[in-house]
Parts: structure tokens; C-alpha cells; sequence
């Protein structure tokens, strides 16, 4: 890349008036389910993004697909955004109401509609969360594995094309989702795919829609594959004495095709951090948290290898978890990871990067990268899904000071730059919410962005679906 990657610092701020009767036209819909009131505006006016903008005009609570259907031709007929809301938990700004509308939350749309075992396969409404549907399986022998670490939603996960931890083996979000129900901008209701293991029918809908944030229809149900619970399960930790000698480890492990799990890296900072939170005693130095899945055997099998790859790089202190009170421990501690930075720094905010590299270029990035941040000055963690060369920074800032936020855009804009170099992405899961527009036109050009434009011109003329995310119209 020769030219600079722009910063893209704050939202573009433009609400469209929400008139009256829709307000009065919502209210004598949905009664006590339409809520005016600042508070609840406001809880669905922000998300974990260090971005803010004015709430949404109104919230909806739906409870149905009829119910959003309803919503979206009312906001369509006064033309007028629509936000949809899991939880809350996106990072880069997804929720803002940047242009003003309506929030439809689906929270309330939490029912496992039909669980099939044999063909490994269950469909849910939008609001079920991962936990709660691995709650509801768990009793066929079967599981999901995508686990983005919050408790976030089917809906929200399939619109952001959420992965984590058990991306290196299980995939994302992408391969998991088999078929969704739509609400679409014009208030139609649509179905794209089957519960059939393949197809070549037509355009992939399905595929469009994973991943769209929003921004072409709200998703109201969602089709996704299970797996079989493994017999056998096993979690270790290892200590080393470097970042590299952490990360040499796991490109050996990828690239010997050992079917590892998870493989989590954790910097010192981080693990400090933990340690504070979790009220764990791990070693604070670079550490790899790994899971095995298989039979005894092959569990077995497999961690023995990598312990042994780990030793020819100066991993220490191999530790094994393998109850499940101690696996969930050390897991439940990794997924915390960003609320004890958070707390870490009372008042701050993060500034999260979401890189995603080849495997055979993640040393380069990732170490050029750790000697920029600490050469800033700014407080940071550092958390990977090096399994599958995605990783994390989070630069800890004063939302008040904008010379730490004007630092925090500068590495990362750096960071970005440099994994594009290496032939990679801006984000591997995230998404591109508000906070990587500008990235998006670097990585893929202007004609692929345009083409997403004219998509979404062609499936939503009045822009009213999430507007202003991803790219400008």
C-alpha cells in the first residue's frame, strides 16, 4: 500500500427527524412494548465501542417476526432508520443510531424452535444467545461451538459474522449458519437457504446476509449447524519467555496440521490483568491457553506433540486443566480478559483492532506491532485467536483526551496498514461497524465497495436499514 489509510475517528452524525405519528403510529401498535424513555434510549444507543451519539428516537421490544415486520413498513412508510439490538455487545459502533430511527430490540425473540439431532442442525429465534442454546442441546450430546466470548446473540452473531476461540477448528460464523429468516427493508418477510447440507440454488442469500451488520434486513431466525460433544476434552496453559517464542509455537502447531482446538494468546500485560480480575495466580509472562477435543487417545496424542513443539521454543510451566470446573475457570478468566483491562484503568475506554493475518506473516505483524505500542505509552492488552492469525489490541485510553484517542487511531492505523501488507484484513470478526469504514476501501477497493453500495441501493433505496455503517452512500 502506498497512501496512507485515512483515521477514521468519529461517527458521521446526521439523524433524520423521527416524526411524531410514527412515534403515536408504534405506541398504538406495540403499547408498553414502545418505550420513549431516556434511560432505555439510551442502554440502546450504545454498545462497546468507544464511539457515542445521540439514542435512538424510540425502542421497540419485539416478540415476533410479524412484530419487526410491523416496525420496519411503519419506519419504511416515514422513512426512517432501523437499528436492530441483540445485547449490545459489538465493538465497532454497530449500534449507534448515527442517523437517528428506531432501535428494534430482539431479546425477547429467545425460543429454540426445533432441535435436529440426527441431522445435527438447530434453528433459533434472533435474541437466543450462545450460552442459552448450548444450555437447551446439551442434552442430544451435541453443541455449538462458535464462541465469540460475550454472551451475544444468534442474530447479532450471524450480522457481524462473529468467530473466536474455536474458529481454528470449528470456523465461524460463515460455515455455521445453514439458513435465516429476514425481515427485509421493505417489511417482507424472506427465507434464504435450507436445512440441507449443500445447495446450488439461486444466489447464496444466506451468505449476503451473514455478515451484512444490518445493514440490507434484520434477521429474525437463524438455522445453524451443531457438533458432537467431544469425548474427550483437555485444556492446558504454557508460560514463555517471549511473544515470538508464544506465537513461533503456534504457527508450528498450524502448520504440522495438529487439530488443536483453541489456541488463545495472552501477553504479560494481560496476563497481569487477569490475574487482578480473576484472582489467578498464572505466570506474568507471554502464555498459550489451548484445548484439545477427541478421544482420550488422540487428546492424548495431540497434546503431547505440542508440548514438546512448546519446549523447542522455550515454553515453560505446561500446566493441564482437564475437569471441567478447571477448564471453565481458565476460560471464563481469557473471556473477562477485556473487563479486567477495562478495569484495569478505571473510567478508560479501548480502542480495539481486529487484524487477521496468514499464518506465515502473523510474527512479523504481530511483533512489529507489540514494539509500537509499547513505544507510545498507551495501556493496552494484548489477546489472539493465533490459531487462525487473528488477534487483538486493546490501546486504553481517556475518552476525554483526545490526544490518547489520536495515539490509539495512529497504531492502529498502522497496525491495519501492516496486516494489509501482509496480505491480510482489517477484521477478522468484529466487523466493520463505524470504526473501519475508511479500512474497507483499502482492503478491497473502490470498485468491491462500490458494488456493496449498489447492493444495498437495489435491497434498501430509502437507506433506511443501520445507515451510515460500513460505507457512506
Amino acid at each position: 500500500m502506498n497512501a496512507p489509510l485515512p483515521v477514521h475517528l468519529l461517527p458521521d452524525i446526521h439523524q433524520r427527524e423521527t416524526p411524531a405519528a410514527l412515534l403515536d403510529a408504534l405506541k398504538a401498535r406495540f403499547a408498553e412494548r414502545c418505550s420513549t424513555a431516556l434511560v432505555v434510549r439510551e442502554q440502546h444507543g450504545r454498545d462497546e465501542s468507544s464511539f457515542a451519539a445521540p439514542p435512538p428516537a424510540a425502542v421497540l421490544f419485539a416478540e415476533s417476526t410479524q412484530d419487526v415486520a410491523d416496525a420496519v413498513k411503519l419506519a419504511s412508510h416515514y422513512n426512517v432508520p432501523v437499528i436492530a439490538f441483540g445485547v449490545g455487545t459489538s465493538l465497532e459502533g454497530h449500534l449507534l443510531a448515527v442517523q437517528g430511527g428506531i432501535s428494534i430490540d430482539v431479546s425477547r425473540m429467545n425460543r429454540v424452535l426445533s432441535i435436529n439431532a440426527d441431522d445435527l442442525t438447530v434453528t433459533v429465534q434472533a435474541g437466543v444467545t450462545r450460552k442459552q442454546l448450548n444450555e437447551e442441546v446439551k442434552s442430544t450430546g451435541l453443541f455449538f461451538p462458535i464462541d465469540p466470548g460475550a454472551d451475544a446473540t444468534l442474530g447479532g452473531m450471524s450480522a457481524t459474522r462473529a468467530s473466536g476461540t474455536n474458529a481454528v477448528r470449528y470456523g465461524t460464523m460463515r460455515e455455521n449458519v445453514l439458513a435465516l429468516q429476514v425481515v427485509t427493508a421493505s417489511g417482507d418477510i424472506i427465507r434464504t437457504g435450507t436445512r440441507a447440507k449443500k445447495s446450488s440454488a439461486g444466489y447464496d442469500l444466506t451468505r449476503l446476509m451473514v455478515g451484512s451488520e444490518g445493514t440490507l434486513g434484520v434477521i429474525t431466525e437463524v438455522t445453524v449447524k451443531l457438533y458432537p460433544l467431544p469425548e474427550a476434552i483437555s485444556a492446558a496453559i504454557c508460560s514463555f519467555p517471549s511473544i515470538e517464542a508464544a506465537v513461533r509455537t503456534t504457527i508450528e502447531v498450524i502448520q504440522l496440521g495438529v487439530p488443536i482446538a483453541r489456541v488463545e494468546l495472552i501477553d504479560h500485560n494481560t496476563v497481569r490483568m487477569v490475574n487482578a480480575h480473576s484472582k489467578l495466580g498464572l505466570r506474568e509472562e507471554p502464555l498459550l491457553l489451548m484445548e484439545f477435543h477427541g478421544s482420550p487417545s488422540s487428546v492424548k496424542e495431540q497434546a503431547e506433540l505440542v508440548q514438546e513443539i512448546a519446549s523447542g521454543h522455550g515454553g515453560n510451566a505446561f500446566e493441564w486443566a482437564s475437569t471441567p470446573e478447571e477448564r471453565t475457570r481458565l476460560w471464563t478468566a481469557r473471556h473477562n480478559a477485556y473487563f479486567a483491562a477495562i478495569q484495569s484503568r478505571p473510567g478508560c475506554r479501548a480502542i480495539s483492532t481486529d487484524t487477521c493475518v496468514p499464518i506465515s506473516r502473523l510474527a512479523d505483524c504481530l511483533l512489529e506491532s507489540v514494539a509500537e505500542a509499547d513505544a507510545s505509552g498507551i495501556p493496552y492488552f494484548l489477546v489472539g485467536h493465533v490459531g487462525d492469525g487473528n488477534f487483538h489490541f486493546g490501546y486504553l485510553i481517556d475518552p476525554d483526551n483526545p490526544e490518547e484517542r489520536a495515539v490509539a487511531e495512529a497504531l492502529n492505523h498502522t497496525l491495519v496498514s501492516r496486516a494489509l501488507r501482509l496480505e491480510g484484513t482489517c477484521t477478522g470478526e468484529h466487523g466493520v461497524g463505524l470504526h473501519k469504514m475508511d479500512f474497507l476501501v483499502s482492503e478491497t477497493g473502490d470498485g468491491a465497495v462500490e458494488m456493496m453500495r449498489t447492493i444495498k441501493r437495489a435491497l434498501d433505496p430509502k437507506n433506511i436499514m443501520n445507515p451510515g455503517k460500513i460505507f457512506t452512500l
